[in-house]
């Protein structure tokens, strides 16, 4: 028997973006869903949620985040989450200068990923067979004043999941230096810009590995 582990990209832009709506990401497996941060003009479609959860507990998309949750009985929050046969795992990032995390979404020996903003490289996506990832700066990191983190660039990303061996990497935290680059007809060095809208699917057999 075949399971697919499918992952809608809610949305693909960093904080603010002119373009694209807040990253974000709807996991769909068994009947079962939950999402993963968003905002306005990224929020799941109606139905029943197992779970909302965020990166950053005090982002300041937080308030519409805490509004949408309410609105389909679930509360945002940073942690684990098991949905039967999927685990979800939160990790810390190395970002800013509080606590935020990324995810690790493991099936049998599927592995996905979702860390849409970090200022290094995290380890523990080691290995995943998707990752989605920050994507906020292009050639050069942003760095936060006061030298408390920021956010890596696209071309540190790309060389870092080929390090760590990421089998596919979508860049899903588009900021204006990354607008610029697409506007001028680049491509990432590794991987592949997140599309919103967009389903990635990858099939789980019996076995419990990917197909």
């Amino acid at each position: 028997m075949n399971r697919w582990l499918r992952l809608t990209l809610l949305g693909a832009g960093a904080m603010n973006s002119p373009r694209f709506a807040p990253a974000g990401l709807l996991l769909r497996y068994g009947g079962r869903r939950a999402a993963f941060d968003g905002g306005p003009g990224a929020e799941p479609p109606p139905g029943p949620l197992a779970g909302w959860l965020v990166t950053d507990e005090r982002s300041e998309l937080r308030s519409a985040l805490r509004r949408s949750a309410a609105a389909r009985d679930v509360s945002i929050r940073a942690g684990d989450l098991d949905l039967g046969e999927v685990r979800v795992r939160c990790h810390p990032v190395a970002h800013t200068s509080h606590a935020t995390y990324g995810y690790r979404i493991e099936a049998g020996d599927l592995v996905v990923v979702w860390a849409p903003e970090f200022w290094e490289f995290p380890a523990w996506a080691a290995r995943a067979d998707l990752m989605f990832a920050e994507a906020a700066a292009w050639g050069r990191p942003i760095r936060f004043r006061g030298g408390v983190g920021g956010h890596a660039s696209v071309q540190t990303v790309a060389e870092e999941s080929v390090r760590h061996g990421v089998r596919r990497l979508v860049h899903a935290h588009i900021g204006r230096p990354s607008l610029r680059a697409i506007d001028a007809g680049l491509k990432p060095p590794v991987g592949e810009w997140g599309v919103e809208g967009r389903t990635y699917s990858l099939r789980l057999t019996q076995a419990g590995g990917p197909g």
